[in-house]
Protein backbone atom coordinates (compact mmCIF):
# COMPACT_ATOMS: atom_id res chain seq x y z
CA UNK A 1 0.00 0.00 0.00
CA UNK A 2 1.19 3.61 -1.32
CA UNK A 3 1.66 5.86 1.97
CA UNK A 4 -0.87 8.49 1.47
CA UNK A 5 1.40 11.56 1.89
CA UNK A 6 4.41 9.83 -0.41
CA UNK A 7 4.00 8.24 -2.94
CA UNK A 8 7.51 6.92 -3.29
CA UNK A 9 7.07 5.27 -0.03
CA UNK A 10 5.24 1.94 0.22
CA UNK A 11 4.02 -0.18 3.14
CA UNK A 12 4.56 -3.61 2.87
CA UNK A 13 2.40 -6.59 4.46
CA UNK A 14 4.48 -6.48 7.83
CA UNK A 15 3.29 -2.84 8.29
CA UNK A 16 7.17 -1.29 7.12
CA UNK A 17 7.37 1.48 4.80
CA UNK A 18 9.98 0.48 1.79
CA UNK A 19 10.77 2.98 -1.01
CA UNK A 20 9.14 1.17 -4.47
CA UNK A 21 12.08 0.03 -5.35
CA UNK A 22 12.97 -2.24 -2.25
CA UNK A 23 9.43 -3.23 -2.21
CA UNK A 24 7.94 -5.91 -4.09
CA UNK A 25 11.33 -8.08 -5.41
CA UNK A 26 11.97 -9.86 -2.49
CA UNK A 27 15.89 -9.99 -3.03
CA UNK A 28 15.81 -6.31 -3.25
CA UNK A 29 13.39 -5.95 -0.33
CA UNK A 30 16.15 -8.55 1.91
CA UNK A 31 18.53 -6.34 0.84
CA UNK A 32 17.06 -2.81 1.59
CA UNK A 33 16.07 -4.33 5.03
CA UNK A 34 19.29 -5.91 5.82
CA UNK A 35 21.98 -4.50 4.14
CA UNK A 36 21.74 -1.09 2.14
CA UNK A 37 23.64 1.67 3.84
CA UNK A 38 24.55 -0.30 6.86
CA UNK A 39 28.55 0.66 7.91
CA UNK A 40 31.39 -1.32 5.89
CA UNK A 41 34.57 -0.49 7.54
CA UNK A 42 36.36 -3.29 6.94
CA UNK A 43 38.80 -3.68 3.55
CA UNK A 44 37.54 -6.40 1.84
CA UNK A 45 33.84 -5.59 2.29
CA UNK A 46 35.03 -2.19 0.72
CA UNK A 47 36.77 -3.21 -1.93
CA UNK A 48 33.94 -5.59 -2.86
CA UNK A 49 31.49 -2.97 -2.69
CA UNK A 50 33.62 -0.70 -4.83
CA UNK A 51 34.06 -3.71 -7.36
CA UNK A 52 30.13 -4.36 -7.69
CA UNK A 53 28.97 -0.70 -8.17
CA UNK A 54 31.71 -0.60 -10.74
CA UNK A 55 30.29 -3.33 -12.39
CA UNK A 56 27.15 -2.15 -11.50
CA UNK A 57 27.35 0.58 -14.43
CA UNK A 58 25.29 0.62 -16.99
CA UNK A 59 23.48 -2.20 -15.12
CA UNK A 60 20.19 -2.28 -12.51
CA UNK A 61 21.29 -3.08 -8.94
CA UNK A 62 19.44 -6.12 -8.90
CA UNK A 63 20.83 -7.56 -11.87
CA UNK A 64 24.37 -7.74 -9.75
CA UNK A 65 22.64 -8.66 -6.39
CA UNK A 66 21.65 -11.92 -8.13
CA UNK A 67 24.73 -12.64 -9.35
CA UNK A 68 26.94 -11.59 -6.59
CA UNK A 69 27.51 -14.77 -5.03
CA UNK A 70 28.72 -15.82 -8.56
CA UNK A 71 31.41 -12.85 -8.21
CA UNK A 72 32.31 -13.77 -4.70
CA UNK A 73 33.20 -17.19 -6.28
CA UNK A 74 34.66 -15.81 -9.54
CA UNK A 75 36.79 -13.28 -7.50
CA UNK A 76 38.03 -15.22 -4.56
CA UNK A 77 35.74 -13.76 -1.94
CA UNK A 78 37.45 -10.29 -3.42
CA UNK A 79 40.11 -10.76 -1.38
CA UNK A 80 42.25 -8.00 -2.46
CA UNK A 81 45.34 -10.09 -1.89
CA UNK A 82 44.08 -12.92 -4.42
CA UNK A 83 42.81 -11.01 -6.90
CA UNK A 84 46.41 -8.83 -7.26
CA UNK A 85 47.24 -12.22 -8.39
CA UNK A 86 45.11 -12.46 -11.26
CA UNK A 87 46.88 -13.14 -14.13
CA UNK A 88 46.07 -13.23 -18.25
CA UNK A 89 44.23 -16.78 -17.45
CA UNK A 90 42.51 -15.49 -14.99
CA UNK A 91 40.97 -12.91 -17.03
CA UNK A 92 40.07 -15.34 -19.79
CA UNK A 93 38.25 -17.88 -17.42
CA UNK A 94 36.07 -14.37 -15.90
CA UNK A 95 35.86 -13.68 -19.90
CA UNK A 96 34.22 -17.31 -20.03
CA UNK A 97 31.70 -17.39 -17.08
CA UNK A 98 28.61 -16.53 -18.11
CA UNK A 99 27.36 -16.49 -14.08
CA UNK A 100 28.94 -12.72 -14.12
CA UNK A 101 29.03 -9.69 -15.94
CA UNK A 102 31.48 -10.35 -18.80
CA UNK A 103 33.36 -7.02 -19.51
CA UNK A 104 36.77 -6.59 -20.33
CA UNK A 105 37.48 -3.30 -18.88
CA UNK A 106 35.47 -3.48 -15.70
CA UNK A 107 37.51 -7.12 -15.13
CA UNK A 108 40.81 -5.76 -15.78
CA UNK A 109 39.64 -2.16 -13.41
CA UNK A 110 39.14 -5.18 -10.80
CA UNK A 111 42.70 -6.26 -10.91
CA UNK A 112 44.02 -2.86 -11.22
CA UNK A 113 41.76 -1.98 -8.11
CA UNK A 114 42.67 -4.88 -5.83
CA UNK A 115 46.74 -3.93 -6.96
CA UNK A 116 45.82 0.05 -5.67
CA UNK A 117 43.92 -1.63 -2.35
CA UNK A 118 47.59 -3.29 -1.66
CA UNK A 119 49.15 -0.07 -2.10
CA UNK A 120 47.02 2.21 0.53
CA UNK A 121 48.12 -0.24 3.30
CA UNK A 122 51.37 1.07 2.60
CA UNK A 123 50.79 4.64 2.02
CA UNK A 124 51.71 7.09 5.21
CA UNK A 125 49.29 9.42 4.70
CA UNK A 126 46.24 7.52 4.87
CA UNK A 127 45.22 5.72 8.01
CA UNK A 128 42.72 2.50 7.68
CA UNK A 129 44.31 1.59 4.07
CA UNK A 130 40.70 1.82 1.62
CA UNK A 131 38.58 1.68 4.08
CA UNK A 132 40.04 4.62 6.32
CA UNK A 133 40.29 6.39 2.78
CA UNK A 134 36.77 6.05 1.52
CA UNK A 135 35.34 6.76 5.30
CA UNK A 136 37.21 10.13 5.94
CA UNK A 137 34.94 11.67 3.00
CA UNK A 138 32.26 11.51 5.31
CA UNK A 139 30.29 14.64 4.97
CA UNK A 140 29.52 16.74 8.13
CA UNK A 141 25.83 16.21 7.34
CA UNK A 142 23.74 13.81 5.54
CA UNK A 143 21.04 14.36 3.05
CA UNK A 144 17.40 14.02 3.84
CA UNK A 145 15.11 12.81 1.16
CA UNK A 146 11.47 13.15 0.98
CA UNK A 147 10.95 12.26 -2.27
CA UNK A 148 13.04 9.65 -4.49
CA UNK A 149 13.73 12.79 -6.56
CA UNK A 150 15.24 14.47 -3.84
CA UNK A 151 17.94 12.31 -3.48
CA UNK A 152 21.34 13.60 -5.07
CA UNK A 153 22.81 11.15 -7.26
CA UNK A 154 26.82 12.68 -6.51
CA UNK A 155 28.19 15.34 -4.24
CA UNK A 156 31.28 17.16 -3.19
CA UNK A 157 32.60 14.56 -1.21
CA UNK A 158 31.53 12.03 -3.88
CA UNK A 159 33.52 13.85 -6.68
CA UNK A 160 36.55 14.26 -4.08
CA UNK A 161 36.77 10.82 -3.07
CA UNK A 162 36.41 10.04 -7.14
CA UNK A 163 39.19 12.44 -7.98
CA UNK A 164 41.44 11.00 -5.35
CA UNK A 165 40.74 7.31 -5.43
CA UNK A 166 42.15 7.93 -9.67
CA UNK A 167 45.29 9.80 -8.64
CA UNK A 168 46.21 6.60 -6.12
CA UNK A 169 45.32 4.19 -9.76
CA UNK A 170 41.97 3.13 -9.16
CA UNK A 171 39.78 2.76 -12.11
CA UNK A 172 35.86 2.74 -12.79
CA UNK A 173 35.52 5.11 -9.67
CA UNK A 174 33.34 8.01 -11.17
CA UNK A 175 31.51 10.59 -8.87
CA UNK A 176 28.44 9.17 -9.50
CA UNK A 177 29.63 5.40 -8.48
CA UNK A 178 31.28 6.55 -5.68
CA UNK A 179 28.17 8.56 -3.96
CA UNK A 180 26.26 4.96 -5.10
CA UNK A 181 28.85 3.24 -2.75
CA UNK A 182 28.87 6.46 -0.14
CA UNK A 183 24.95 5.04 -0.11
CA UNK A 184 25.52 1.23 0.06
CA UNK A 185 28.22 1.64 2.94
CA UNK A 186 26.25 3.91 5.38
CA UNK A 187 28.70 6.60 4.73
CA UNK A 188 25.58 8.95 3.81
CA UNK A 189 22.14 8.20 4.95
CA UNK A 190 19.75 8.35 1.75
CA UNK A 191 16.70 6.39 3.03
CA UNK A 192 13.66 8.80 2.59
CA UNK A 193 12.29 10.36 5.72
CA UNK A 194 9.53 8.04 6.72
CA UNK A 195 10.91 4.72 5.47
CA UNK A 196 11.52 2.05 8.44
CA UNK A 197 15.57 2.03 7.46
CA UNK A 198 15.96 6.02 7.80
CA UNK A 199 18.38 6.38 10.92
CA UNK A 200 19.14 2.76 11.65
CA UNK A 201 22.55 2.65 10.84
CA UNK A 202 24.21 4.08 13.79
CA UNK A 203 26.09 6.64 11.73
CA UNK A 204 23.90 9.65 12.15
CA UNK A 205 22.30 9.06 14.91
Amino acid sequence: MTEPDNPDLVTGDDGLARPAWAATDPLLREYYDTEWGMPVRDERGVFERVSLEAFQSGLSWATILRKRPAFRDAFSGFDPDAVAEFGDEDVDRLLDDARIVRNRAKILATITNAHATLRLREASDIDGGLAGLVWSYRPNETPRPYRLADVPTQSPQSAALSRELKRRGFRFVGPTTMHALMEAIGIIDTHLVGSHRRGTSGVWN
